[in-house]
């Protein structure tokens, strides 16, 4: 049975629904225009939501998927992704993936604005990290690539990795082994690019823990384990390895009394040492991320273990998806779950894969055959 949960920052309510990445995402990505399907596992039935017109022909079949499974969902499509919608009905509050100024203009909530921008930057995170107590890795951060050139760079700890202090999917990260190519790295960025530089942790893993924001009240949403191909963000898997709340809860508190709300995320590495684990703070994601979705859909489908990968498929059409003995079932809490569908006519999905280690590796045999 699919249990309601809040997917934004009221205890309950009703949301105009746009989750459309296109205003904060990376340059030349083939099909990020189709992720705004994602946030449909998070709807539910009062909601509305805006989708990306190019992902109509896709709508009958992932909506009979979800009523096959039992995941509630909303019906009510507005088919574009303007942010006008946002402040167009009466009684609905927004869910956006991103809170930036445009969905600022359409909505108006310069605080939340404001702590988002502010967090956004690596360079303030760690400053703030600084401030609060919050252990991160060896972090010089600089106004400019141009400052950061002119230094002497006899701080810096190698291996380390060149950051723009704002940047997505892993855009704009250099790894240097040593200052020869650091140097090389910071002539890639624009002179007025703010930067930091960054020791390499030695990690046996890496975290996202997610936060969100209800009412007056910050909550801890979920642990999960990332799956890195490189910097790139492929998937997660809950149950984590651990779940260090204690190392970021005080930034999380920081950022509800200062006017965040919906999700938001913090990358943590797991770094063993000779004094035991340590758990150092990456970033702060200050908004939905690639975990939230699937998150939310197991967590509606009461599903304690998963991983969510996104897989390569030859195919163009969800109509050609064969799920058949696969797909997931309510009554056992075994199966398969499209989560990010869209990117289907770009040839790749996101899935969900619920059951036990051993059931999740037979369900990805399966559908490598398949895809």
């Amino acid at each position: 049975m699919s249990v309601a949960l809040d997917h934004g920052y009221l205890p309950s309510g009703r949301y105009v629904i746009n989750h459309d990445i296109m205003n904060c995402t990376a340059d030349g990505v083939a099909g990020n225009q189709l992720y705004s399907g994602r946030a449909l596992g998070l709807s539910e039935p009062w909601d509305m939501i805006q989708l990306n017109p190019d992902l109509q022909p896709l709508w009958a079949d992932i909506s009979a998927h979800y009523d096959r499974i039992g995941l509630r969902h909303s019906k009510e499509v507005i088919w574009h992704v303007h942010r006008a919608e946002l402040g167009e009905h009466i009684g609905f509050h927004p869910s956006v993936f991103y809170f930036g100024p445009e969905e600022c203009y359409y909505w108006g909530d310069n605080l939340w604005l404001e702590t988002v921008e502010f967090i956004n930057s690596k360079n303030n995170f760690v400053q703030l990290a600084d401030e609060l107590g919050v252990d991160v890795p060896k972090t010089l951060c600089f106004d400019s690539s141009s400052q950061a050139a002119a230094d002497s760079l006899a701080d810096v700890v190698f291996p380390c990795y060149a950051k723009a202090a704002v940047s997505v999917s892993g855009v704009g990260i250099y790894r240097c082994r040593d200052e020869a190519e650091l140097r090389q790295a910071l002539e890639k960025f624009e002179d007025d690019v703010p930067i930091q530089l960054q020791e390499e942790v030695n990690a046996a893993a890496f975290l996202n823990l997610q936060y969100r924001v209800i009412g007056k009240d910050v909550v801890r949403l979920a642990a999960s384990e990332q799956i890195l191909d490189g910097f790139v963000h492929q998937g997660n898997r809950v149950p984590a390895s651990h779940e260090p709340w204690h190392t970021v809860d005080a930034m999380a508190h920081w950022l509800k009394d200062r006017g965040m709300k919906g999700i938001f995320a913090f990358d943590v590495a797991v770094v063993q040492t000779n004094k035991g684990l340590r758990f150092p703070a990456i970033e702060c994601n200050p908004r939905f991320n690639g975990a939230s979705y699937p998150t939310m859909i197991a967590q509606k489908l009461d599903i304690p273990e998963w991983t969510a990968l996104m897989m390569k498929t030859r195919y163009r059409s969800l109509a050609d998806i064969d799920l058949d003995g696969i797909e997931f079932d309510h009554r056992t809490g075994i199966g398969v779950i499209l989560v990010n569908w869209g990117p289907v006519l770009e040839g790749k999905l996101l899935l969900l894969l619920a059951g036990s280690s051993r059931q999740q590796e037979a369900l990805k045999r399966a559908l490598a055959s398949r895809l």
